[in-house]
């Protein structure tokens, strides 16, 4: 693309206003997001996304354009593959429902800076080491095939090294306060459960843009493409998760069709010399395979398996049993 700095600014302005807007407007006030709404806010980014694609397909033809909506379809189907651990984390640590949104708003803010610096370091490798391509597409294919593997066990928040780290290191009221991360206790400064919801979520997204940069890069390397398609997909997180959040055990399959568009994608990678790919072709190959993962996980729902026993105390005592028994291992 045809790209001056007045796109960039443009853009981050517009983000940068949308922000603004959801936080000090939309939900000022802390409130449980229900299904409509939450379908509503989804609809709303998602025909963001639409209507910037088409805006690229009217100025810079349609190659661009493609090259947008195959990496927003491929970075939006890589998050929704994460909704399950924000659930098991808000679950896990009692989060209540009217605060989560304001972890899941913060967590974008963080996820917004994280992702730009992958993104730039990203595309400077791609550019300054040609043979970067092929470690990209072969770890983009162990991913894969590791996805695939993998087995459907519960995550399990207590074992994540940061809710350790901040457990053994960092002064906390067992107690949440509001939708507080930090509040004053005996005179002294302390973390609230909210925090260390917070900074796991935020350590899941570092670990998804591993995975994602990468397989964003499979489709493009431009840069304007790259950034816009990964912000359109962590603005509208918040809203599928919310829409989501009661489904996303039943996309049982969703990791094998995600399994298979990584491994496609390195593949398209590691032989980019000698074939390629129209991104037309791309586009319908990985949104045939992800199709297939939803339309075959809606038709044989998964066996029932024991649901963990993730109950905790009142609301007033907060996350006490969670954080004490972290502490008691360590």
């Amino acid at each position: 693309m045809d790209v001056t700095i007045w796109h960039w600014v443009g853009f981050n302005v517009f983000l940068v206003t949308m922000l603004m807007l959801d936080l000090f407007v939309f939900h000022r006030k802390a409130h449980v997001i229900q299904m409509k709404e939450s379908l509503r806010w989804t609809a709303f980014w998602v025909g963001l996304a639409i209507i910037f694609g088409l805006g690229i397909w009217y100025f810079e033809g349609s190659g661009s354009a493609l090259d947008f909506f195959s990496g927003y379809l491929v970075e939006e189907s890589l998050s929704v593959d994460n909704l399950f651990v924000f659930l098991m984390l808000f679950t896990y640590f009692c989060v209540p429902k009217e605060h989560q949104y304001r972890v899941l708003f913060w967590g974008i803010l963080i996820a917004i800076v994280l992702r730009a610096a992958f993104i730039v370091g990203g595309i400077a490798l791609f550019h300054a080491l040609e043979w970067m391509v092929y470690v990209f597409g072969a770890f983009l294919i162990f991913t894969g095939v590791r996805m695939g593997m993998q087995k459907e066990d519960n995550p399990h928040p207590e074992a994540n090294p940061v809710v350790k780290l901040l457990c053994k290191f960092l002064p906390m009221t067992p107690k949440y306060h509001g939708g507080k991360f930090f509040t004053k206790e005996n005179g002294r400064r302390v973390a609230t459960p909210l925090f260390m919801v917070f900074a796991a979520i935020n350590l899941t997204d570092i670990i998804f843009a591993v995975d994602s940069i990468p397989a964003i890069l499979a489709i493009t390397d431009d840069p304007f493409i790259v950034y816009t398609s990964n912000m359109f997909a962590i603005m509208g997180l918040r809203s599928v998760y919310f829409a989501l959040s009661g489904f996303a055990e039943r996309l049982h399959y969703l990791h094998y069709g995600l399994s298979a568009v990584l491994i496609f994608l390195g593949i398209k990678m590691v032989l980019s010399d000698i074939l390629h790919i129209p991104t037309l072709l791309s586009l319908l190959i990985i949104g045939s395979i992800l199709a297939a993962a939803v339309i075959a996980s809606l038709r044989r729902p998964p066996e029932p398996r024991p649901v963990p026993d993730l109950s905790c105390p009142p609301k007033e005592d907060g996350a006490t049993c969670v954080i004490d028994e972290i502490r008691k291992e360590e």
